[in-house]
């Protein structure tokens, strides 16, 4: 092996950049050529290739994003665009290639697998769906100004004696806030996984002031059922009933600008450097993640169209933490 190339795609997370580097570094340090891809795959179909030396991806360890810039290609899921794809990687006689990406990055680092080309990918969402691993790049990151914000918004809530609904990211998997929903102290947590009507929800946000409580507080996943927005029409209508206001925030994007804490930049460095450490060793088609405290190369086919389940013991707990 003489060339690789490392890409970043989908949606951005705190961390990427010091994967990168850790790809680049220890790329060279097996006397590899080191070339980064742009805007993800839709600049490996442009054939936007740079090449990646030392300095080059110095002084970035502590940036959020993606030097190398992200995009969502859903054209790449067509045959044609795999061919324009791996006549790009054979033009710059590129020899394998890093995806650090989320599951749908993964997705079609696993369509150039399956037709051939060497590739690694490196789990990286701050959603932790992945499978394959206990946890991804970015979503200690997230967690934390997630929960910064929930605990500056409790302070006005008791101040007040009001009733707040935080919305946190997550479409499809409610681990964002889940976690928040616990470390924050929430009196509800309102997942994707597991429906709650809204008449549930007004009793439990009502039983918290019944318990003497000076505030009422639910973390909600943005892919929930009854999220943020289906929850304030409901509420604006039975203000008059249950005797308080509803206040919502929406944290959004926000959650994936922050610059990466500690531990996603531990992470990443030894996700990024396993990735290298994986193409020498000539094992690809695989997945670096975490389990315990291993890095570890799951196969694709262990982890593509898998949903990582939630761990209902953690919902469970945090129902009698509620209290």
């Amino acid at each position: 092996m003489k060339r690789i190339a490392v890409l970043t795609s989908g949606g951005d997370a705190p961390g990427m950049n010091a994967a990168i580097r850790a790809v680049t570094r220890c790329g060279l340090d097996q006397g590899w050529e080191v070339y980064g891809i742009s805007h993800g795959f839709a600049g490996l179909i442009r054939g936007s290739f740079v090449p990646l030396d030392a300095r080059a991806v110095g002084g970035i360890i502590q940036l959020g994003g993606t030097m190398l810039g992200s995009a969502r290609c859903p054209e790449f899921h067509q045959p044609t665009t795999h061919r324009e794809a791996l006549r790009q990687l054979r033009q710059k006689d590129v020899d394998a290639l890093v995806v650090i990406g989320g599951n749908g990055s993964q997705c079609g680092a696993q369509e150039l697998a399956s037709l051939g080309f060497p590739v690694v990918g490196v789990a990286s969402t701050i959603d932790n769906d992945l499978a394959g691993t206990d946890i991804t790049i970015g979503v200690d990151t997230a967690l934390n100004i997630a929960l910064e914000a929930i605990d500056r918004l409790k302070v006005t809530a008791s101040s007040h004696q009001r009733a707040f609904l935080v919305e946190v990211m997550g479409r499809h998997c409610g681990y964002l806030a889940l976690m928040a929903g616990i470390a924050g102290g929430a009196e509800l947590v309102i997942l994707p996984e597991i429906e709650i009507g809204t008449e549930e929800i007004e009793r439990e946000l009502c039983a918290a002031y019944e318990r003497g409580k000076r505030h009422a507080l639910a973390v909600v996943a943005e892919g929930a059922r009854n999220n943020a927005a289906a929850l304030m029409a409901h509420f604006e209508k039975a203000r008059e009933r249950i005797g308080f206001d509803l206040r919502t925030t929406t944290l959004g994007h926000v959650q994936r600008g922050g610059a990466p804490t500690a531990y996603d930049r531990l992470l990443a460095t030894r996700l990024g450097a396993g990735a290298v450490t994986a193409l020498a060793a000539g094992e690809t088609g695989v997945l670096v993640g975490t389990l315990g405290s291993r890095i570890t190369r799951t196969p694709y086919a262990q982890v593509i169209g898998v949903q990582k389940p939630l761990d209902l013991e953690l919902l469970a707990m945090a129902r009698v933490l509620e209290r």
